[in-house]
């Protein structure tokens, strides 16, 4: 049973800076919590939810909005905001604030509830934050006795939120959780190769939330896979871009079948991952100089065949020269890969079975892949200089145009 209570019309959205930010020198927070502002009117403008102010104070800004729940909703996606609370904002004086507080609390407490209430205070007031909890609590009882509430300060049920900041007070019971790291574009930009699998996909979202601006480079196999495979890598492309609106949002195609088939047909078959990947990475530090980028992403795991090795992953790192190569997701195993994947919704990705051609059947000596001279050679006959040239010669961006999956968001 509910007591009945209209619902508060939160006008205020409490929008808390991740710690990160907090223990920055003063001029670095001041630059992140900058950009900060600027992805968040990014966010507000694209879903076109009006606002008539953004303040910032010490750890928080207060977002004025007549939508203050969908904004939350959208905003909890920001890099940078550790949580966030819709709020009903009032003066700081010690009666508001407990009227205002049972107010909000009415309409979440139901028969027999525990509740509890939490203070925060910055600055000078006549009162302290004890003081504003044992109130409110009193008042919340004596308001409605018919419920038989109780108090709970170890796990209420219904957790009544006070913040007093100068000669304002701000009342919330909802804290809606933030991804944290560091806001997009304090860092600089990095290149993610993106297969449309889980791990890629992973790999680029955790190199956001280090507030990196990434650039997506797809290898398109379309002659092994088929269309479906870049279906997958746009969807996960899409849901990459629910995390970085304001950024361009763009996909680099790189059609890379005819070179598979060169090192499937003139190469051992255990040599051909690490040819075909070192091959990649060439082509992308070509991307990677054209687009200013520091380093270069790979969705790679240790342990999941013969070459995902830290030896294989030396014997790849060879073959480019002047960026570093990284690998976000070498401590996470695969439970904690699927956690992280549950709470983008990609879950389900599942990258299509490659059909690759047969190799040339000849009798040779098994060639141990790890053996870099080995791989060289083999380079050579394949005259991997002329295959990068023309692999750039086919590099497609596809642009972002639509936020409907069904209305085929990307075209040329």
């Amino acid at each position: 049973m509910s007591f009945k209570q209209p619902e508060p019309r939160f006008e205020v959205v409490i929008i808390r800076f991740a710690g990160e930010i907090g223990i920055k020198a003063a001029w670095t927070r001041k630059l992140y919590e900058r950009r900060l502002i600027r992805n968040i009117k990014a966010v507000l403008k694209h879903y076109a939810i009006p606002y008539e102010a953004l303040t910032r104070r010490f750890g928080r800004l207060y977002l004025r909005t007549s939508e203050a729940q969908s904004a939350s909703k959208r905003l909890a996606k920001v890099f940078g905001v550790s949580s966030i609370s819709p709020a009903l904002e009032t003066t700081s004086r010690l009666n508001d604030i407990v009227n205002c507080s049972v107010q909000v609390a009415s309409s979440r407490l139901k028969k027999e509830s525990s509740f509890a209430a939490r203070c925060r205070r910055v600055g000078k007031h006549p009162f302290t934050s004890q003081d504003v909890c044992r109130e409110v609590g009193r008042r919340i009882l004596e308001a409605y006795p018919s419920l038989n509430l109780r108090v709970d300060l170890t796990r209420p049920e219904v957790t009544l939120g006070v913040e007093v900041r100068e000669d304002k007070a701000f009342i919330f019971t909802d804290i809606i959780k933030g991804e944290g790291g560091l806001p997009v574009g304090t860092q600089p930009r990095l290149v993610c190769l993106l297969k449309g699998d889980v791990d890629s996909t992973i790999a680029c979202w955790l190199t956001m939330k280090r507030g990196c601006q990434v650039v997506l480079v797809h290898f398109d196999n379309n002659k092994f896979v088929g269309r479906s495979n870049l279906d997958s890598v746009l969807s996960s492309a899409q849901a990459l871009w629910e995390w970085v609106i304001g950024f361009p949002a763009k996909l680099k195609v790189v059609s890379h079948s005819q070179n598979l088939v060169e090192i499937v047909e003139k190469c051992p078959r255990d040599l051909t991952n690490l040819l075909c990947k070192r091959l990649m990475l060439r082509i992308t530090e070509r991307i990677a100089d054209v687009e200013g980028a520091e380093g270069i992403v790979t969705g790679e795991t240790l342990g999941d065949n013969n070459n995902r090795t830290p030896h294989g992953f030396r014997v790849e790192d060879e073959a480019v020269k002047n960026y570093p190569i990284y690998r976000p997701l070498l401590g996470l195993d695969k439970p904690e890969i699927g956690q992280l994947a549950h709470k983008l919704g990609i879950q389900e990705i599942v990258v299509p079975t490659m059909n690759k051609p047969k190799a040339v059947s000849r009798k040779q000596k098994h060639v141990a892949p790890a053996k870099l001279e080995d791989i060289k050679n083999f380079e050579q006959k394949l005259n991997t200089d002329e295959k990068i040239e023309a692999s750039i010669t086919t590099l497609k961006t596809l642009n972002y145009l639509s936020t409907t999956p069904a209305e085929r968001p990307f075209r040329e």
